[in-house]
């Protein structure tokens, strides 16, 4: 086998010879360039070449000699041993003959390309082990960026060399079961893309965090992709829904602004050491995002034609070119961790008390863990973490994966998903908090903590070791059932993770809690930006600097959420209903206290159906319709269903059906059906008269047993009289399901009764319910419990009933 190898000239068939990194980059160039893949092309050492190195002055039985007594958990030892290694390969002269191939290699290159001759070059490293369907870890080996002439790089090839005996990398093969002698490395020399004026950053195929992969995770920030992947900063994130991709429709699910405090740029130099520098972002930029919706759509139909190729998965780095403009990729490796997900196992994590907030970021991983506090501030102190300590740090690199092994919880200052600190907790299996911005201030060393990443995106660090529970489902295959049984979905972020549990679909997603926790502000305030008071204005401004408008904001927030969950859920149905915030509900939202008035009973006042109706508001709930059309009828998920809440009168529905119609959201047309919230006693009363001018009823219970018991839900001194199974509250709720089965229309239920009360849910079912829509920690047990009431078997299954557990 020869020294060198052109890119080009490479597929993934290579692989023993130049590592998966450098193979897959061949792949790329040579098999996907004509689907439209932009990859930056170069050459490649060979592991022939690497062991060629190794064998000269007895170098290699040098390097064996000094690793076979290592005990890789003696992490002084190692760096001790790591640190020999890398100054016996750096200190030793390439052979001549690789040493010339590299600078033939490297003129021909130039020569060829005249536009290159201006151009620096990142040299990158792949290991024949590395990058293996079922071995990868991101950032074992260095890379270098912005290099430039032809003996730089041959002294960054050597530095390359070296890395592969990082103590990461060390400690990786020990864990992995790889012999060091095993595995070669492969040095590539790639043109770099003008990303340090530009972005970068890195996508994954799948979603990390719960297997689903229904979408792409984007990470972006300015400058070199490296401080991304080093969790150096705290990253833009787009979630982008593949299906709409394929299908050429807008398909953005979630923006997030990162803070993006930093950016790593080209230095004057171009040496290793001295070719790239760290840069203050100013605060203008950090508030919008780094990359337009047009290029994250592009890099999600990049990310498609590389999964589509390999057939998997993929963990993918980018960037864009702010000379050029274009986008590039820059690496692709299979995704080893979410990948391995079985579509049906779940483990649940449950806290089962709540204490104060220390510190919160970014969930890594859906686990609960606690400790004792392990501040370290640089890997010198990396030996005072012991087992079942949390490891907190401003950042973590991959040098410290063997005391990471140790920790129950990993807490970072600095990071998003995609950085190096929460790439390696995954594969770990344990939980992580990053980008948290205060952890090594905010979490004193010795105290103890309770990390939680189980509660959708933000991670939470509780103080005190909190109690929590696990349960563990491995159900291979779900029984049939009498009813349709649905979830309850609070919030988006937690969407791609309750799709994982068996379900028919989604009975009730509140837009309300969208409005509240993804915007926060009152959509009149947003509606009446230009006369706002100034500091209420800079205030909000400020929320809202990467959209570009306060309308827009609104809507594209209020779309986002919504596309989450149907996206999520596809294709089964998903049921919106529209928001019901009640009047003090509304003023605690920023700017709220200016536009809603003083009510006595909130509950029974300006909400719902009627607020809709009104001058005061109609403004506001045409931004909301505009958003849920925007879903179905340009992102094309159409499984997305509406539900008008607390509709008093035949009238107030028919009024509230024609606004609808008038926002684009007409009954019936592309396949839209428009339910009611069936909540108040008049619902049931006159139930032939709303159905009329609704598909269905879904089945408020809280309200309903308010009202037909008379009994305000809210107040202590009679919440023990409050009883969905009252026979009052049964008789009502018979009305509407008779009314609903009789005219062939759906009937469902989604308040909180069914499950509270098995015994309700079994009513339920006896009286021709057609859906119960449950919280997601008790649709497992229902559904069980359903079927085997009915007689029905399940397949093969194990459930392991919630053990309390002492973080």
């Amino acid at each position: 086998m020869t020294n060198i190898l052109a890119l080009d000239e490479i597929t993934m068939a290579d692989l023993p010879h130049v590592g998966g990194k450098n193979a897959s980059l061949g792949e790329m160039i040579s098999r996907l360039s004509g689907a439209g893949l932009r990859v930056p092309g170069g050459f490649a050492t060979t592991a022939t070449a690497y062991r060629s190195f190794l064998s000269h002055d007895g170098l290699a039985g040098r390097i064996e000699a000094l690793l076979a007594p290592l005990d890789v958990s003696d992490v002084e030892d190692l760096a001790r041993v790591g640190r020999t290694i890398r100054s016996w390969i750096e200190d030793q002269p390439l052979p001549p003959d690789l040493e010339s191939d590299i600078r033939r290699a490297f003129d021909d290159m130039t020569a060829a390309h005249p536009d290159l001759a201006d151009a620096t070059w990142a040299v990158r490293s792949s290991a024949t082990a590395e990058d293996l369907p079922n071995a990868s870890f991101a950032g074992q080996q260095e890379t270098y960026l912005h290099i430039a002439g032809v003996d730089n790089v041959l002294a960054a090839v050597r530095k390359v060399f070296a890395s592969l005996y990082n103590d990461r990398a060390i400690a990786y093969r020990v864990h992995q079961g790889f012999a060091h002698g095993d595995v070669a490395l492969s040095a590539a020399v790639q043109r770099m893309v003008r990303s340090d004026v530009g972005a970068s950053g890195v996508m994954f195929t799948i979603d990390t965090e719960t297997g689903f992969d229904g979408a792409i995770l984007i990470t972006s920030a300015y400058g070199l992709g490296e401080t991304v992947v080093q969790g150096q900063v705290n990253p833009d994130e787009f979630a982008v829904f593949k299906a709409a991709v394929r299908e050429g429709r807008p398909g953005i699910l979630r923006r997030s602004v990162g803070e993006k405090a930093i950016a790593m740029r080209f230095a004057a130099g171009h040496e290793v050491g001295a070719s790239t520098m760290i840069t203050t972002v100013p605060p203008a930029q950090r508030r919008v995002l780094s990359i337009s919706d047009d290029e994250v759509m592009e890099l999600a139909r990049s990310a498609l034609i590389v999964e589509d190729h390999y057939g998997r998965p993929m963990d993918i780095e980018w960037a864009k070119d702010g000379v050029d403009g274009l986008l590039y990729v820059l690496q692709a490796r299979p995704e080893t961790v979410a990948s391995r997900l079985q579509g049906h196992s779940h483990t649940r994590y449950a806290l089962q008390e709540h204490g104060r907030v220390l510190v919160q970021g970014r969930a890594i991983g859906q686990r609960i863990g606690g400790g004792t506090v392990r501040v370290v501030r640089s890997p010198s102190e990396m030996a005072k973490v012991r087992t079942g300590d949390v490891l907190v740090a401003d950042i973590t690199d991959p040098d410290w994966e063997p005391v990471m092994k140790r920790a129950a919880a990993i807490v970072t200052n600095r990071g998003g998903r995609t950085c190096h600190a929460a790439i390696i907790a995954r594969e770990l299996g344990i939980p992580a908090v990053v980008g948290t911005g205060t952890a090594t201030r905010d979490l004193a060393d010795g105290d103890d903590v309770t990390v939680v990443c189980s509660q959708g995106e933000s991670g939470l660090v509780y103080e005190g070791l909190l109690p929590f529970v696990t349960e563990e489902i491995a159900i291979e295959r779900m029984p049939e059932l009498p009813v349709q049984l649905m979830l309850n979905v609070g919030t988006p972020d937690q969407a791609f993770g309750f799709a994982a549990l068996p379900h028919h679909g989604v009975g009730l997603a509140r837009l309300e809690f969208i409005v509240g926790n993804q915007i926060g502000i009152h959509p009149r305030a947003l509606l009446e930006f230009d006369s706002l008071p100034e500091q209420l204005r800079a205030e909000i401004d400020v929320r809202i600097a990467a959209y570009p408008s306060p309308r827009e904001f609104f809507v594209r927030r209020v779309a986002e959420g919504v596309a989450t969950i149907a996206a999520a859920f596809a294709p089964d149905p998903v049921i919106v209903r529209t928001s019901d915030f009640k009047s003090n509900e509304y003023a605690h939202l920023l700017g709220g206290d200016r536009y809603e008035p003083q009510e006595e009973n909130p509950m029974l006042g300006w909400r719902g159906a009627a607020r809709y109706l009104t001058p005061q508001f109609g403004e506001c709930f045409a931004m909301e319709c505009e958003a849920l059309r925007y879903v179905r009828d340009e992102m094309g998920l159409t499984n997305l269903k509406i539900m008008v809440p607390f509709v008093r009168t035949v009238a107030e529905g028919a009024a509230v059906n024609a606004e609808l119609a008038a926002h684009g959201l007409e009954r019936g047309r592309n396949g839209l059906e428009v339910m009611m919230m069936c909540e108040i006693p008049s619902n049931a009363l006159l139930a032939d008269q709303f159905l009329d001018h609704f598909d269905g009823f879904s089945i408020g219970s809280n309200d309903m047993t308010q009202l037909v018991l008379g009994i305000d839900r809210d107040s202590e001194l009679v919440a023990d009289e409050f009883d969905e199974r009252d026979p009052a509250v049964l008789r009502v709720l018979g009305m509407a399901i008779d009314a609903c089965n009789r005219r062939g229309k759906y009937v469902g239920i989604c308040g909180q009764g069914p499950s509270d009360h098995p015994d309700l849910a079994d009513w339920l079912v006896d009286r021709g319910i057609q859906s119960i829509s449950l919280s997601p920690d008790t649709i497992v047990g229902t559904w069980l419990r359903l079927a085997e009431r009915a007689g029905v078997q399940a397949g093969p299954q194990t459930i392991t009933a919630p053990a309390p557990v002492v973080g």
